[in-house]
């Protein structure tokens, strides 16, 4: 009897094992040049990037990591400084990686997983998309009207092959939910909150996440977004046909109207600064180079205020608190549009990245912007 108790015991305890084995998945696989580098492995969460695991890698490079099993799709990484591979994981599975240091984002092959070998290829056409955008922004033959079009067709065109090929294709895959949140730098490729097309993007993969993991939070998330898209649509609507009604006095004015409450609560209209040199400037203070930012321009501005030199600063930060306090201490003028980056006005300047600025002279005519100008500094001294 003692005997069969233990044997029983035994059994269960291989039984557990077994279990839990079996509620795992693996990602493993060879990282090669990268001898006594750190591999971190990471879950992409969807309230930031949590560290699960690690290993600093043998002159092999082999590795291996094992996560319980997720309920739904979850996301992960594998990373060696800035060099990123993406994972999806959404059952019991065994993926295998192979790949290269230094350039192992790009140089890497996938098996064990369908939609881990659908990211590498999203992962790709992305970095060969961003690749052209740059060649296009470098090239000196085209204007800056002319650059900003083309770049936007791109794409355009990726996007259509994207929603072709991968999120309508079969909205309820890891890889469809991916897509959604590629980017050009700090810029989503598909953007809810001010394209009416992306949002129908967003709701497809969300509809149909709802019937294949009905309770999964990632989910629930996609309709939020959605859901939110179609709110700032609505806003952003109602900004352009007051917007559009100012545009009506650029041939007037010579340079595009912008009201907007500055840190005092008071409304100040661009084109009431007639008569100065005006530096208009699109920022956003939560970026990481805009104190040294702020310190140039308070260098200029205390410099050439006394001769008429204006700044007219609009703030894209969402957070209103925060761009009082920073704003607080600053002698030129500060608005905030909270449009935020998703801001009609941009469009209306044709804007594709923030920080810009144009300068205007005093008959409130644009004359140029940043990328026209070398020297700020001597283009000032030239319009005083």
């Amino acid at each position: 009897m003692k005997h069969m108790r233990k044997a029983a015991a035994m059994m269960l305890a291989a039984l557990t094992i077994a279990s839990c084995s079996d509620n795992k998945f693996t990602v493993e696989g060879q990282i090669g040049n990268a001898k006594d580098s750190v591999l971190y492995f990471e879950n992409v969460g969807l309230e930031g990037i949590n560290v699960l695991d690690s290993v600093k890698l043998s002159d092999d490079g082999e590795f291996a990591f094992h996560q319980e099993a997720p309920g739904a799709p979850e996301f992960y990484r594998l990373r060696i400084a800035d060099q990123i591979i993406n994972v999806s994981i959404d059952s019991t599975e065994t993926v295998q990686i192979k790949g290269t240091y230094p350039n192992m984002a790009a140089d890497y092959t996938v098996s064990g997983s369908e939609n881990c070998e659908k990211i590498r290829e999203l992962a790709l056409k992305q970095m060969d998309l961003q690749s052209r955008a740059i060649a296009i922004q470098k090239d000196p033959s085209l204007t800056i009207d002319r650059a900003n079009d083309s770049i936007q067709s791109i794409i355009n065109a990726y996007k259509d092959e994207v929603k072709r090929n991968y999120i309508y294709k079969e909205p309820m895959k890891a890889y469809s939910y991916f897509a959604l949140f590629q980017a050009i730098g700090n810029y989503l490729i598909f953007n809810p909150k001010s394209n009416k097309d992306d949002i129908k993007a967003f709701a497809a993969v969300a509809t149909s996440w709802d019937t294949y993991y009905p309770h999964a939070e990632r989910g629930q998330n996609l309709h939020n977004i959605a859901i939110e898209g179609m709110k700032n649509q609505r806003i952003i609507e109602s900004q352009n046909r007051d917007i559009q009604v100012d545009a009506n006095k650029v041939s007037e004015a010579g340079v595009l109207d912008i009201a907007l409450l500055d840190n005092k609560g008071q409304e100040r209209h661009l084109t009431d600064l007639k008569g100065k040199v005006v530096l208009l400037d699109f920022h956003i203070f939560a970026l990481e180079d805009s104190p040294a930012r702020i310190i140039r321009l308070r260098e200029l501005y205390n410099k050439y205020q006394q001769q008429g030199f204006e700044v007219y600063q609009v703030s894209l930060d969402p957070d209103e608190h925060f761009w009082k306090q920073q704003t607080a201490a600053l002698p030129w003028i500060n608005v905030r549009d909270a449009g935020g980056v998703n801001s009609q006005r941009l469009t209306l300047y044709n804007i594709q990245a923030v920080p810009d600025y144009f300068l205007i002279d005093r008959g409130n005519n644009l004359v140029k912007r940043a990328a026209q100008i070398k020297d700020l500094e001597a283009e000032i001294k030239k319009l005083l």
